[in-house]
């Protein structure tokens, strides 16, 4: 059977808040079975429960936002910027986690999942006794803004790919599209250090709206007009795409689940994906929840890193 996971022992960090710049305590806490993710707002005086849910997510500006309620004293709690933990949760086949925060925002760390896995993988993780339930997509899905789109589409594994546009010489001499099949290819090695990205001339503007407040050259890949200013450069050839298709698995495992299917998106973002979500799931007849009783006739998502499974 391939089991539920969560971790061993809780397991905690320092950073600050990309956005929001405020400093925050993060700690991961195991999970029974069928918990699911749940984001705890413990900073308040009465904690406060978010689940990680596609219908949970408000706000979608250089990030994914979600919120406790769509009305009532919940609809002023928000927890923001989840969707690089969510990617490395996802990557490590996490199911079931309590994530305790005391802000309003999940701290940046080095601006990528891989610090995440790592406060995982020192946690340790568990396999539990029920079997993990799959998202398994059956007929396309499709939504599209303007030149941009997100389609998911049935494939019995988990397959990404991604092309992005944004005419800058330090992007464009990097590659601008990427496809990745996690049934071969590892997320830990290939994906998760893949930094976010930004530029010098839109931080003033960005800044101003209440945005990047705490972004730097220590948790971000950092562009002027030409060439990317961080000295030890990039992690990746393509680590402008790659950390496009992290934010894309932390987005898409927002819908509860690992999902089976195709990933294909041209210029996607937050916005997109989480209206992905929300059009697969207006269709139930689009897809099915599955689990396998028997591993060999299990799909193989991210087969290099779900050790035991």
């Amino acid at each position: 059977m391939l089991r539920q996971r969560t971790i061993k022992a809780r397991v905690s960090t320092t950073g600050v808040g990309l956005h929001s710049g405020q400093r925050v305590e993060l700690t991961l806490r195991p999970a029974a079975p069928d918990t699911g993710i749940v984001f705890r707002r413990v900073d308040l005086d009465a904690p406060v429960e978010i689940r990680a849910q596609a219908d949970r997510v408000t706000d979608t500006r250089m990030a994914s936002t979600l919120t406790a309620a769509d009305e009532g004293a919940g609809a002023s709690v928000r927890v923001a910027t989840v969707e690089h933990l969510m990617s490395a949760l996802a990557g490590l086949g996490i199911d079931n986690l309590y994530v305790d925060v005391t802000a309003a925002e999940i701290p940046i760390l080095d601006g990528s999942a891989g610090s995440f896995v790592y406060l995982l993988q020192s946690a340790g993780i568990v396999e539990q006794r029920l079997p993990k339930r799959f998202v398994k997509v059956r007929t396309p899905v499709e939504v599209r803004d303007g030149e941009k789109w997100a389609r998911l589409e049935p494939h019995n594994g988990f397959r990404l790919k991604f092309a992005i546009e944004f005419g800058h010489p330090a992007i464009d001499a990097t590659g601008q599209d990427y496809e990745i099949d996690f049934a071969t290819t590892s997320y830990v090695k290939e994906i998760a250090r893949a930094r976010t990205f930004g530029f010098v001339q839109d931080v003033e503007a960005l800044r101003s709206a209440g945005l990047a407040q705490g972004g730097s050259l220590e948790n971000a890949i950092v562009m002027d007009e030409y060439r990317v200013l961080n000295a030890d450069g990039l992690r990746y050839d393509d680590e402008f795409v790659k950390h496009k298709i992290l934010d894309a698995i932390g987005d898409l495992y927002l819908i509860g689940h690992p999902l089976l299917a195709s990933y294909v998106a041209y210029k996607s973002g937050h916005a997109l994906n989480n209206r992905l979500l929300r059009a697969l799931l207006a269709q139930p007849a689009a897809y099915e929840i599955v689990s396998f009783e028997q591993r060999r006739a299990s799909a193989r998502p991210f087969a290099l890193d779900w050790s035991t499974a």
